[in-house]
């Protein structure tokens, strides 16, 4: 039996990032074309590192935590500008390091409407985009007045989980509130990304997954369906993107890490 030894990312000397009263250690590795990963909500680059270490057999990776994530400091707000700040932030110190082209970036759920957001606001900063499960034009919210108790409750649930990963590289410091109020802004930034989408000629391949919500019927395929046609609409009015469906969950960075990998390598070559 042959035994895969898998190092997890760890700051490169020196690299680190300060915006907005934030402390953003960046993690560099890797050999070939330059790529930044961006993480999503609650995940961080610890928790990606099958991931990122497939990337690095192809790509020279650069990744980070988002605030509250990871090795990344706490901060006095969360909110999607935020958050957008802080990978302008990342951006800019990408583009001091020397490449000779731009990097791909590739963003996972909150991180792929990231990745949009900052390359529709700074053309030619990227080589083009790589979207995993996220940055989806949905038709319709998810969260809605009938979803709303049963979400309150999830999340809930995950910021007291997460009280157990406090001080490792995977720790979330976000409440439940800062939680749901994070996807409420989401659902309606993403009411409105159509027209960031407008604003990017560079390539873009989206990585989606069929089961977003979970197996099963009532609201898990509404909202599964609601996640599909989101893309449907994104394609016809941008039918160069490439969009590949994984018969996997959200988690699918995670639980097929190998094919996610091959795709992003793909899209990048």
């Amino acid at each position: 039996m042959t035994t895969t030894t898998r190092t997890n990312p760890t700051p490169s000397d020196g690299l680190t990032v300060h915006h907005d009263g934030v402390t953003i250690p960046l993690s560099r590795g890797g050999r070939g074309r330059p790529l930044v990963l961006c993480p999503g909500l609650n995940s961080t680059q610890d928790g990606l590192a099958e991931l990122i270490e497939l990337l690095r057999r192809d790509h020279e990776v650069v990744t980070f935590d988002l605030r509250g994530h990871g090795l990344t400091s706490a901060a006095g707000r969360y909110s999607f500008e935020a958050f957008l700040g802080d990978l302008d932030a990342v951006m800019a110190q990408v583009g001091r390091l020397g490449f000779d082209t731009a990097p791909v970036l590739v963003g996972y759920s909150l991180g792929a409407d990231l990745a949009v957001h900052h390359a529709a606001g700074h053309p030619g900063s990227v080589a083009g985009l790589v979207l995993i499960d996220g940055a989806n034009p949905v038709p319709e919210p998810f969260l809605t007045e009938d979803a709303l108790p049963e979400f309150r409750a999830m999340w809930a649930e995950l910021a007291a989980r997460q009280q157990a990963e406090r001080g490792t590289p995977r720790q979330v410091l976000l409440t439940a509130e800062h939680l749901l109020d994070l996807n409420v802004e989401i659902d309606a930034v993403r009411s409105e990304i159509l027209s960031r989408y407008e604003r990017i000629d560079g390539p873009i391949s989206m990585i989606m997954s069929t089961s977003m919500a979970g197996e099963g019927g009532g609201r898990a395929a509404r909202f599964n369906r609601n996640w599909r046609a989101g893309i449907e609409r994104l394609v016809l009015r941008r039918p160069h993107i490439a969009t590949t469906w994984l018969d996997a969950g959200h988690g699918l960075v995670f639980t097929h890490a190998p094919q996610v990998a091959r795709i992003i390598r793909r899209a990048a070559s």
